[in-house]
């Protein structure tokens, strides 16, 4: 009997991440999993996309604008009739992977498994860390856990209309069968690397331990790459020329 395949699953629309990011994410992978996979891309535009790279369009899905510019569109992925089959990991196109993915798509079979998201430094400090998930990383089944588009489809306004950010909705939805992963495999560059104010006037973000380096909103990884300043001193970004490395596959 053959091995099994696996799925990389992305998704890439607009114009915010070119194809540069869908191509190094592809690169990232390649080099950090030994499983047997395809890397299958939905997306609204294939030009200049590794000819490695399975591409599909995005599966049509009903959320009105500017919802379908978000983390909403992702629940498309719960539709029937997606054309791939078999465990498959999401990850988002801004991710730094810097360790073995294996894990990821093993971790619990008969679970959902989705990042533990992470909250502000006071909600650390006090303990109140709510039971969401990050969908930068997420495992499913496609076409067997339809059930999250059929809940969605039946109360959808009221979704649109009560959760926010659009992940917390992925939570609600896969809570019965929701597990996170272990804390070390994934760090925040936000809450992990970038030292805190006024530090990250002055140091450099440190490299961390984890597999994988979530950045959720910006800096993107090349933002953080040359440096970072929306003009807000808590959120200025010193080079992190650590990503090198994993960003160009050096």
């Amino acid at each position: 009997m053959s091995d099994p395949h696996y799925n990389i699953v992305t998704l890439k629309w607009g114009d915010r991440y070119g194809p540069e990011y869908t191509n190094r994410l592809y690169d990232a992978v390649s080099r950090n999993l030994s499983l047997p996979f395809r890397f299958v891309c939905f997306t609204d535009n294939i030009e200049n996309l590794n000819s490695e790279i399975e591409t599909h369009p995005i599966p049509e899905i009903a959320i009105p604008s500017p919802q379908i510019l978000t983390g909403w569109r992702k629940l498309c992925l719960f539709k029937p009739d997606l054309p791939i089959s078999g465990p498959s990991l999401f990850l988002d196109l801004d991710l730094i992977i810097r360790g073995p993915l294996d894990p990821f798509l093993t971790f619990e079979p008969d679970k959902i498994p989705i990042i533990h998201n992470w909250v502000s430094g006071m909600r650390r400090i006090t303990g109140r860390r709510p039971a969401i998930g990050n969908s930068s990383i997420f495992r499913f089944l496609p076409n067997e856990q339809t059930f999250v588009y059929e809940q969605f489809l039946q109360e959808k306004e009221w979704a649109l209309a009560n959760f926010s950010p659009p992940q917390s909705y992925l939570t609600h939805c896969i809570r019965p069968q929701m597990v996170f992963y272990p804390e070390d495999w994934t760090a925040s560059f936000k809450r992990h690397c970038r030292p805190l104010f006024p530090l990250n006037l002055f140091l450099e973000p440190k490299e961390p331990e984890a597999p994988v380096v979530v950045f959720h909103g910006r800096p993107d990884p090349d933002e953080a790459l040359a440096g970072f300043d929306d003009g807000k001193p808590r959120h200025h970004t010193k080079p992190a020329t650590w990503i090198t490395q994993y960003w160009h596959g050096d």
